[in-house]
């Protein structure tokens, strides 16, 4: 809003001493400014939305099949969940008022934001609220889920694909290590990675969401990296510099990315240990496939993968976890495990390490993958 409204009365501004506002027309300045303001509104509006879930007896229950770790996380019964509108709310507002609202790339972040929000809100309120309602449906099935952000990704990278047919890079596939070289896609090709990419890191997101701060101290990170990334391919010069390619108008990720940012820091104030609220499906579901759709317009999927890697490595043990049990259940008539317990983060406590110990370390793994990422860039 405020990138339309300086760039349109840009002569009058300057006619009254005001030109100087003309920064909120650089991506650079927005981008920087949506850290501050995505932090700023869920600090603000913390409070009450948490009285407000509070008073909704919206609060988590958790249970496992293992005694020991219910144990460890009976602490956190009746603590609201739902705290993702929280950061949907914020990153919503940051880009409507800083981000360029003309960008195609921007209002289909925004359809990505709200269409995986609401999902990830519909499925929270149906199993918070199943008590209160005399025990009816307990959220949605797994198959449910999965068939909305599978429709989503397929009309997102359809619509993606032909915005930016015309421009090679956009439609390429390029590797972290590698310069001087990509894999043209059709679009065939390119929905199939764009629909594994989107439906793989909202669902990474959502399983890595299981302990105070975790998720949003990760996410944290993992966008603070493409905010980096999507300026340097935004940004001609740069991507020219650094042999990354140039995506036309993908510069405006920036601004997504940095208002995730701000948002998952402005979260984490009550989301650390101990949380005062959880982000639920609501948020993890979002935030998850928000960032896998950022990957995809600035063409950077694979760097994703590097990046979020706390994120594959908690859905990589829980896939592997339930395939084992599943085959030595059929060999020898009994399951058997690879892990103490999955997702990855739950296997760690059973090992000893307090709450605590793992999402701190968690974390300190995620910001040296995000530099190592970054650094690539140069080694290319």
């Amino acid at each position: 809003m405020l990138f339309l409204l300086v760039r349109r009365y840009l002569d009058w501004l300057e006619a009254h001493d005001l030109g100087f506002l003309r920064v909120f027309t650089f991506v650079t300045f927005q981008s920087t400014v949506s850290i501050l303001l995505g932090f700023l509104t869920v600090i603000v509006l913390g409070p009450g939305v948490i009285a407000w879930l509070r008073r909704q007896k919206i609060g988590d229950r958790p249970e496992f099949d293992q005694t020991d770790v219910n144990k460890l996380m009976e602490a956190k019964k009746g603590t609201p969940t739902m705290g993702g509108v929280l950061i949907i709310f914020s990153i919503a507002i940051t880009t409507l008022l800083v981000a360029d609202l003309g960008n195609f790339y921007v209002r289909m972040a925004l359809v990505c934001l709200v269409w995986l929000g609401g999902v990830g809100a519909v499925d929270d309120w149906l199993k918070l609220t199943e008590a209160r309602r005399g025990g009816g449906r307990q959220g949605l099935t797994t198959l449910e889920k999965l068939l909305f952000q599978i429709g989503l990704a397929v009309i997102l990278s359809y619509f993606t694909y032909r915005y930016g047919e015309n421009l090679p890079q956009a439609v390429h596939f390029y590797f972290p290590f590698v310069k001087n070289y990509a894999l043209p896609l059709s679009l065939g090709s390119f929905v199939l990675i764009g629909t594994l990419v989107l439906v793989g890191s909202s669902n990474a997101v959502n399983l890595t969401d299981g302990l105070d701060g975790l998720a949003s101290g990760c996410m944290a990170i993992v966008s603070f990296a493409f905010f980096a990334l999507s300026l340097i391919v935004g940004i001609q010069e740069l991507a020219k510099y650094l042999l990354l390619p140039h995506i036309e108008a993908s510069g405006q990720m920036a601004v997504i990315a940095g208002a995730m940012t701000g948002a998952c820091l402005g979260f984490l104030w009550f989301n650390c240990n101990p949380a005062r609220v959880f982000m639920g499906d609501t948020g993890s579901l979002a935030l998850g496939g928000l960032i896998g759709y950022i990957s995809i317009v600035i063409r950077q999927e694979l760097m994703l993968f590097l990046v979020g890697g706390i994120f594959v490595a908690e859905a990589v043990s829980v896939i592997l976890q339930v395939g084992y049990f599943k085959y030595t259940r059929r060999r020898y008539g009994e399951g058997r495990r690879i892990f103490l317990m999955s997702p990855l983060h739950h296997h760690f406590q059973r090992k000893g390490w307090t709450e605590t110990q793992v999402v701190v370390r968690f974390w300190c793994i995620g910001a040296m993958l995000a530099v190592m990422a970054l650094v690539t860039v140069k080694l290319r």
